[in-house]
């Protein structure tokens, strides 16, 4: 039986050190002392999906904007990939956060260094229900598209503003400045990719 629930602290360190680091490249990684003082604040929910006792995926969100909430990372543990456990985690987490309008960041396939991966998981989002905003975003210098999954109906405007927002309460004023784009376009280039280890020097 999956079951999506909150974990302890030591379940959190220790998944994220087995699947997330393992997972992720430092570029898209936030560490896990950011992570531990946004939980503290009561601005994240890292969600974890449980069957038969152990943790097999994970879908972390950021909360700050009152309902709304941003998928920050979501991720399979590497013995259980190819299971269908991506998707259940995200049908899962449609549920729990039931009420929220639940958005996300795809990356622009022609921008990310492996294209077919991108469309592959841009496609994945697709299928398990996500709809394409009509804004999308530079985030730490990478393009993404901006999905979202909504009981209600939602305005790009709405989405926009409290995806900056999201980033805004977070974030040092210089660093948001600098690293965050939204709404962004080609035409404005694309800056620097920068890892959040040299971000938070």
């Amino acid at each position: 039986m999956l079951e999506m629930k909150l974990p302890t602290e030591a379940q959190l360190r220790r998944v994220y050190e087995r699947d997330l680091a393992a997972a992720f490249p430092p570029a898209e990684l936030k560490p896990i002392r950011r992570m531990m003082q946004e939980l503290e604040r009561g601005e994240y929910r890292p969600w974890c999906l449980f069957e038969d006792g152990e943790i097999v995926a994970e879908a972390f969100v950021w909360t700050a904007v009152p309902g709304f909430c941003l998928l920050d990372y979501l991720c399979v543990t590497a013995e259980r990939r190819n299971d269908g456990l991506g998707s259940a985690a995200i049908e899962k987490l449609v549920e729990a956060e039931r009420g929220n309008v639940l958005f996300g960041e795809a990356e622009i396939a022609k921008y990310a260094p492996d294209r077919a991966m991108a469309e592959r998981r841009l496609d994945f989002y697709r299928r398990n229900g996500a709809r394409r905003a009509g804004y999308d975003t530079c985030v730490f210098g990478v393009p993404y598209h901006t999905l979202f999954w909504a009981e209600r109906p939602v305005t790009d405007g709405e989405l926009c503003t409290a995806h900056i927002e999201t980033y805004r309460n977070d974030l040092p004023p210089h660093i948001f400045k600098k690293y965050i784009i939204i709404p962004w376009e080609p035409s404005m280039g694309v800056p620097e990719k920068e890892p959040w280890m040299d971000i938070e020097k």
